[in-house]
C-alpha cells in the first residue's frame, strides 16, 4: 500500500510523522511505531527522487547524443 504513494503523499506523510514526534506526547512505543513509519516515507520519498533523477539523466544524455 504504501509503495503506492507520490512523491508528494509519502512527503507529506512523513511531514506528519515528524510532527508528531516533534510534539513529545508520545509514549515510547508510539514514539518508535512512529519512528518506522517515517522510515517508509523517507524511503519511498527517497526512491521517487532517485527515478526521477535517473530519468532526468537518461533524457540528458539521449539529447547530447543527437
Amino acid at each position: 500500500m504504501s509503495q503506492d504513494l507520490t512523491y508528494e503523499q509519502a512527503l507529506e506523510k512523513l511531514d506528519d510523522r515528524l510532527k508528531v514526534l516533534e510534539d513529545g506526547n508520545l509514549s515510547l512505543e508510539d514514539a518508535l511505531k512512529a519512528v518506522d513509519e517515517a522510515r517508509i516515507y523517507l524511503k519511498i520519498c527517497t526512491e521517487r527522487l532517485e527515478a526521477a533523477r535517473k530519468k532526468i539523466e537518461v533524457r540528458g544524455e539521449a539529447e547530447s547524443t543527437e
